[in-house]
């Protein structure tokens, strides 16, 4: 059996690793798309392909869970991906939702056109 990849405890997260981890075109695309899909156990890591190669996409996958934005579940070979919403909204009250709506009107920011 797969491990489950690593996520830092909210608490131990921090606003410069957030920070870094937002600025990039790519990981804010997935974040804008994420916060687009409610349900978020169907988003497959596989579904970001428009954005960049799966290997390009691991990376910043892996930036956006170290820095404690999303959590990442593995299911067989599958690995769906999600926000930490509600954690993340207590631990930093506001700062996704005006990352999101910023990243939302920034025409520079890649978008995919159907997720899910």
């Amino acid at each position: 059996m797969k491990q489950q990849p690593f996520h830092p405890e909210i608490e131990d997260v921090l606003p410069a690793d957030v920070f870094a981890a937002l600025g990039d075109p790519i990981r804010l695309g997935i974040l804008v798309s994420l916060a687009a899909f409610d349900e978020v156990d169907k988003v497959r890591c596989g579904s970001f392909t428009e954005l960049a190669s799966p290997s390009l996409l691991s990376y910043h996958f892996a930036k956006l869970r170290e820095a404690g934005i999303t959590r990442v579940r593995a299911e067989g070979t599958a690995r769906f991906i999600s926000l930490r919403r509600e954690e993340f909204d207590r631990r930093f009250p506001g700062l996704l939702d005006s990352v999101i709506e910023t990243a939302r009107r920034d025409p520079s920011v890649p978008r995919i056109s159907n997720l899910g």
